[in-house]
């Protein structure tokens, strides 16, 4: 099947209405984009407030139809139902289909990180450098959950985690999202990772992910309501800043005295409040800067 993109601008005070009208009108999906992107005052939309919506001054919508829907029908209907002229606004392009996520991977390439750890999707063959015996190769597809190595966030714990002695020992990670962090560590040696998320999609991935590396007998996804335990020799937090300082006390009462932490998802002016939220357990923590994010780790001196 072909479709159909509806392209054009509005303010950010009528993104809203046009977006539920194009919906109603049969959009299949609605894409909101910076128009101002490339520009040289960009705005970026990080961590809103709790209740909070925020969006760029001027945005750019896509709207995806079907191919053969009556397009002038439609710029009309959506124009009488939020009182804009919007057929002046934009253009209409054919759009072909094809296997989106296919289209994704092509360009998805292995990814090693530290000295042993490797990304690899499931079309490519093992780069030689993760042929010796030790290389923990962990087979990993873009998909709907967050994380694949890509993001820097992502490639500090990574990175972390590679220079880690995890021989027989339980990974907690925090925000699992694909489960690459989890999968990871037990590919790395651990003999238990545990996977905390509160989005059911990331739990499902997690599980798919783990199944496809053949470690799923060793990975406990208990829940985003699960009770710590002090039973973590490592702990990874893969999320947000605010969320790092909010649920500081229950991300340590997964470790156990001693153990090793990292905490991603910061941006660098966020690097201090994180840490101060973590003092009174870990102490100073090392910071690490990659690609405008920060890693802070160190080790928990004692539990929550």
């Amino acid at each position: 099947m072909n479709f159909v993109e509806w392209v054009l601008l509005c303010d950010a005070r009528d993104h809203a209405r046009i977006e539920e009208a194009l919906l109603d009108a049969g959009a299949l999906s609605v894409t909101l984009l910076d128009a101002d992107a490339g520009t040289p005052v960009e705005v970026a939309l990080l961590e809103p407030g709790v209740g909070e919506m925020p969006i760029w001054p001027s945005v750019e919508v896509h709207a995806l139809f079907d191919a053969g829907v009556d397009s002038d029908a439609i710029a009309a209907t959506c124009a009488a139902s939020v009182g804009i002229d919007l057929a002046s606004r934009g253009a209409w392009h054919a759009v072909a289909d094809q296997a989106w996520e296919r289209a994704w991977l092509a360009d998805f390439k292995p990814m090693r990180f530290g000295v042993r750890t490797f990304i690899v999707p499931s079309t490519h063959a093992l780069p030689d450098a993760a042929r010796h015996g030790d290389a923990a190769v962990v087979r990993l597809d873009p998909g709907l959950a967050f994380g694949t190595g890509t993001h820097a966030t992502t490639a500090l714990c990574l990175d972390w985690l590679d220079g880690l002695s995890l021989a027989g020992a339980t990974v907690a990670d925090i925000g699992c999202g694909s489960g690459v962090l989890a999968i990871a560590a037990l590919k790395l040696g651990a003999a238990h990772a545990i996977g905390i998320d509160n989005d059911p999609q990331a739990l499902t991935a997690t599980l798919d992910n783990a199944q496809r590396n053949d470690v799923q007998s060793r990975l406990e996804l208990p829940g985003a309501r699960a009770i710590p335990r002090a039973i973590a020799h490592a702990v990874v937090a893969n999320i947000l800043a605010g969320t790092l300082i909010e649920q500081a006390a229950n991300i340590i009462a997964w470790a156990r005295p001693g153990a090793a932490i990292a905490l991603s998802g910061v941006l660098p002016g966020q690097a201090r409040e994180v840490a101060n939220a973590f003092s009174r357990w870990c102490g100073d923590l090392d910071c690490v800067e990659r690609e405008g994010w920060v890693r802070l780790s160190g080790h928990v001196a004692t539990s929550a």
